[in-house]
């Protein structure tokens, strides 16, 4: 059942992407039903799109761009986070995978 969770999990994130680049208001509040459903099931999905990566960072993996390892930033999300969250703790299902680039 997680399993095919996170496959669901991993198309809604794919889907608001897509929303959130042609602007389309309608299927964005789709998506944030979607993403209020979710959280009330303990689940919820990160998209760190603009933040900055360093070696450090445990909650996703990156692929660099260039050749540049400092002032790193995630431009672009292949995978989302995935955290289930379990009285009060946070659990990580799925690390997200990102493609990170020197500023």
């Amino acid at each position: 059942m997680e399993r095919e969770l996170l496959h669901i999990i991993n198309q809604i994130a794919e889907i608001e992407k897509k929303a959130t680049k042609s602007e389309n208001e309608s299927i964005m509040r789709h998506v944030d039903r979607i993403k209020s459903h979710l959280e009330e099931a303990g689940y919820k999905y990160l998209i760190p799109l603009g933040e900055r990566f360093d070696e450090t960072r445990t909650d996703c993996t990156a692929n660099i761009v260039g050749d540049a390892t400092k002032n790193l930033i995630i431009t672009n999300v292949v995978k989302p986070i995935i955290i289930q969250e379990d009285q009060g703790y946070h659990i990580i299902l799925q690390k997200g995978n990102v493609i990170a680039e020197s500023i």
